[in-house]
């Protein structure tokens, strides 16, 4: 199974992920755009991994304590890339989310797991190969509470690629930092 950890969005903060995916589609020459179940922050990317290395997943991810917090998204912008941009809708700087993301690569590593080394760059992808005129902004800042993290499956169904929770781990509520 292809596995990812993320982030997950409550309907309020999807529905204007899909608005600005919808604005970048309107303006854009071509590209391939989120599915709109698609979207989501990746904290950590694990690839492909087999039933035991999942049991190792979802014990590390239970070893990881975190209480609620708050997430904003506050710009778009992109990766340039050949043959068309991978666009996306950036996440605000946060200690609560950088902190999290280190506790989960620290556990994972700790089961055995290679993690990405690049620096993590919070982001959810609105398209891919999108060529438009249009340049990165600001935008007005919206989020929500992150009150669980989940490990999702990737796989294609149909030709569709689609994502599907296998697992959650719930914030602790009396986290001491």
């Amino acid at each position: 199974m292809r596995l990812f950890i993320a982030i997950n969005f409550n309907t309020k903060t999807r529905s204007r992920l899909l608005g600005l995916r919808d604005e970048l589609r309107a303006v854009s020459e071509k590209g391939r755009f989120s599915a709109p179940e698609n979207l989501h922050l990746t904290l950590v990317f694990l690839g492909e991994c087999d039933g035991k290395q999942t049991t190792a997943i979802k014990s590390a991810m239970d070893k990881v304590e975190f209480s609620p917090f708050e997430i904003n998204i506050g710009n778009i912008g992109r990766f340039k890339r050949n043959g068309g941009d991978i666009w996306w809708a950036g996440v605000n700087e946060s200690k609560e989310l950088t902190k999290l993301h280190q506790k989960l690569t620290k556990k994972l590593t700790e089961s055995g797991f290679r993690t990405e080394e690049r620096k993590f760059s919070p982001h959810i992808t609105l398209g891919r190969e999108v060529i438009t005129n249009i340049s990165p902004r600001k935008i007005e800042e919206f989020g929500q509470t992150v009150d669980k993290i989940e490990l999702m499956k990737s796989e294609r169904i149909a030709g569709k690629l689609t994502y599907t929770a296998i697992y959650e781990k719930n914030a602790d509520r009396d986290v001491k930092e």
